[in-house]
């Protein structure tokens, strides 16, 4: 199971740091990501990490403003967004899983639908 939060309206030029915590299957994850949805279109992959390697993604959208991060345990990923735009307001969603499903978890065709483990997600609202 996989939970999400710090969702929440935001200011243009501020940050959000959004956390998602796995519980039960947690301890046979090798792969996490975010992705972030708005009405009408498909899910987008934000980042991801694979969790042994620490080996990350990042779409062009969020790179160099934004960072993915797990705790030592390995069963809450995080995600920071700096200078938040009006672009990155969405759902926010939490995915997870392992084996060959990881294999394109850090790309940018990754799919929400392809992860196992999946959250019901946190909305952020920047103006």
């Amino acid at each position: 199971q996989l939970v999400e939060s710090g969702g929440s309206s935001a200011q243009a030029g501020g940050s959000l740091r959004l956390s998602c915590a796995a519980s039960g299957a947690a301890s046979r994850i090798e792969c996490m990501g975010w992705f972030r949805q708005i009405p009408g279109k498909e899910h987008e992959v934000v980042a991801s990490i694979h969790t042994a390697t620490g080996k990350t993604y990042y779409a062009d959208s969020v790179r160099g403003r934004a960072t993915v991060s797990q705790d030592n345990a390995r069963t809450t990923l995080y995600l920071e967004i700096n200078n938040l735009k009006p672009d990155d307001s969405a759902m926010y969603y939490c995915a997870a899983d392992q084996g060959l499903s990881c294999w394109g978890a850090l790309t940018p065709t990754a799919r929400f639908t392809d992860l196992k483990l999946r959250g019901r997600g946190t909305q952020v609202t920047v103006s």
